[in-house]
């Protein structure tokens, strides 16, 4: 049972791919002054600054994190702030630092300070070579072989436990990757599908670090805030997997994208030079099973890969022309 309604909350990793859209989000629905951002170093967007109070925050000290919860009276806690995974196969020991040690201080702190709700995204990242590869299950076998994946499966478990020892309000999302246009690309596998935009709009060329039959989960951003606020809107006592939930909308191959933002860019040529990221997306799965989502608690994506690139387009040469 909630112990009180929501009316603050506080996001982590606000300056980060997700964080700095879904705050947006987040202000529209409690108000600007009701959504605290926190962000450790990153400058934070103009945006971002003027439309609400931010804090910096490094979430891996607790006294800090304590004293901001207690100081904004947060309700709720969307907590974002994380290593990825191919910066956390180049600093191995900072990943298990900030991912770990910023989720216990994330929970212990809402279950000593009464916070109602907490959102942690997972990431198909739990999944290794162990598990199925195409429609992968809800529940199957998690051995990744990245720290990042590592720190996901420990993550979903530790929420697990919030949950059932102290009955802590946890909701958590397996994330496929995300595109979006908000910010840059910020050291994840997946992150070849926001560079190839960016680089088809600049320079009309660019050079994948994936081979072109490269297939992944994939989710634009906007179905990706959508999962979020549905899941921490959706009736509690129907929840099962307080773990994580699996999260698809739609999967295709590096090549396949070329070709789609070549239909809007004639010009545009890719060629493919895998690097240390082409062993970890082959260890992921091409295709999510995301049923048991779909029926407890209605997710249902709007985009596919032709509206995504479409409206990724036309975002960028926006924001290039401003």
């Amino acid at each position: 049972m909630l112990k009180r309604t929501v009316k603050k909350v506080l996001v982590t990793g606000a300056t980060g791919q997700i964080g700095s859209e879904l705050v947006v989000a987040l202000r529209e629905k409690y108000g600007k002054n009701n959504v605290v951002a926190a962000g450790h170093k990153k400058k934070p967007g103009k945006e971002l600054l003027e439309s609400g109070p931010f804090e910096y925050l490094d979430v891996t000290k607790e006294e800090s994190f304590q004293s901001t919860v207690k100081e904004y009276e947060v309700d709720a806690v969307y907590h974002l702030a994380s290593l990825l995974s191919a910066a956390g196969e180049e600093n191995p020991q900072l990943a298990w630092k900030i991912n770990m040690g910023g989720l216990h201080n994330v929970l212990e702190t809402s279950r000593k300070y009464g916070v109602v709700q907490v959102f942690w995204p997972s990431s198909i990242a739990v999944f290794g070579p162990g598990a199925p590869r195409v429609n992968v299950p809800q529940n199957t076998v998690l051995a990744p072989r990245t720290m990042y994946g590592l720190t996901k499966v420990a993550g979903e478990l530790l929420c697990n436990y919030y949950f059932l020892k102290f009955g802590l309000d946890v909701r958590s999302a397996r994330y496929p990757g995300v595109v979006s246009s908000e910010t840059p690309p910020g050291g994840g596998t997946t992150d070849y599908a926001v560079e190839m935009f960016y680089e088809a709009l600049k320079k009309k060329r660019y050079t994948c670090f994936v081979r072109e039959d490269t297939m992944l989960p994939m989710i634009y951003i906007s179905d990706c805030i959508k999962a979020a606020l549905d899941l921490m809107a959706a009736d509690s006592s129907k929840l099962k997997a307080r773990a994580s939930y699996n999260v698809a909308a739609m999967s295709f191959s590096a090549g396949a994208l070329a070709a789609e933002i070549k239909k809007h860019i004639p010009g545009f040529t890719c060629e493919y030079k895998p690097d240390f990221r082409q062993k970890i997306a082959d260890s992921w799965p091409i295709s999510i099973d995301d049923s048991l989502a779909r029926r407890e608690w209605g997710w249902t994506p709007t985009y596919d890969l032709a509206a995504m690139t479409k409206d990724m387009i036309t975002k960028l040469s926006e924001k290039f022309r401003a």
